[in-house]
């Protein structure tokens, strides 16, 4: 900052006006300036600012699977916001691995960042609550703050598995097999609720829903669960997977074994990613909003986190999610 001073004949003080408060500064010194800056190829130090300010303008975004385009979209949402406010946004995958979130909630400790967007991977919040004594904000993404407090915006799960299930059973299934992920996964148990409460709205007993575990919620492990479909003695004639990547993986596994879809067995999905449009069989999907609930996330974190935060009051916010039917479900007539 010295040799642009000196190079340009201003202060560092104007050259710090330059670069952190340009609106205290003529035009005709800043453009000055400026050309100096990219003639020098100055860069500023962001660890030294850092140090003064004692935290960074570095958002960080903690999710289970960065694989799953739900979560890419969601990191959209979130980096749009973050960016009109100045900030920027480091995405990190916990790979659905609490010890991987402890290691993340760790480095973002160390690094001192602005704040913390988070899908929890620890059911049990304890690395939340480790990380709270830091006393950097997070708010919660996809998920209710529930005993971990603090501010969270998510989609009512319970309420999209029971759209799923619902519209299967207003297609006259009556043997439903549910693909579920990792049980230890919240999203996952409370989609599978859903699906038994509208089991028992059409008077249907909890064994017409017949689980089916996943390892990971991704196509391979679709595709596996697929063939465990293909072997059972009495297969189901319609599936709900508990997310698309899972449901893309069992439409694979019909598809290469002369299974029609929707005509021997109806499939649908959960998050409504932009491949489930695409597949040679349009999928039906639970649409959860995810880029919305990266920028409102992001804009609660921010409030908590601003000039103001001492005013900050959490909020707990739960979007409506929205079926999308489409052919994997629909015979045309």
């Amino acid at each position: 900052m010295k040799d642009v001073a000196r190079e340009a004949g201003v202060s560092v003080g104007t050259v710090s006006n330059v670069i952190n408060r340009p609106d205290l500064v003529s035009e005709r010194t800043r453009r000055h300036v400026r050309e100096v800056i990219d003639r020098l190829g100055y860069v500023r130090s962001e660890s030294a600012r850092q140090l003064r300010a004692g935290r960074s303008r570095l958002l960080s975004l903690l999710v289970l699977d960065m694989g799953n385009p739900f979560f890419v979209d969601l990191a959209r949402g979130a980096e749009r916001t973050a960016r009109a406010a100045g900030l920027s946004v480091m995405v990190c995958n916990s790979d659905q691995s609490p010890a991987a979130e402890a290691e993340y909630l760790s480095l973002f400790a160390e690094q001192r960042v602005h704040g913390v967007l988070v899908t929890p991977a620890d059911p049990s919040g304890s690395n939340l609550q480790e990380f709270r004594r830091h006393g950097i904000p997070f708010v919660l993404v996809d998920r209710v703050a529930g005993g971990v407090g603090g501010c969270s915006v998510s989609v009512d799960d319970v309420a999209g598995g029971a759209m799923a299930v619902r519209h299967l059973v207003s297609l006259g299934h009556r043997s439903i097999a549910y693909v579920s992920g990792q049980g230890h996964l919240l999203q996952v148990r409370d989609r599978r609720t859903g699906a038994l409460d509208a089991l028992a709205e059409a008077g249907l007993p909890p064994d017409a829903l017949r689980e089916v575990d996943a390892d990971r919620l991704d196509v391979h492990s679709g595709r596996d669960a697929g063939a465990r479909l293909l072997g059972m003695a009495e297969r189901p004639t319609a599936v709900f997977c508990a997310n698309d990547l899972l449901a893309l993986g069992v439409l694979q596994a019909m598809y290469a074994a002369g299974v029609r879809v929707p005509e021997d067995i109806a499939i649908v999905g959960y998050d409504d990613i932009e491949f489930a449009a695409a597949a040679a069989v349009p999928l039906t999907s639970v649409r959860q909003p995810a880029a919305t609930l990266g920028a409102m996330a992001t804009e609660l974190l921010l409030d908590e986190a601003g000039e103001q935060g001492a005013a900050h009051r959490h909020q707990q916010v739960v979007l409506r999610p929205e079926l999308v039917v489409r052919g994997s479900s629909r015979i045309r007539r």
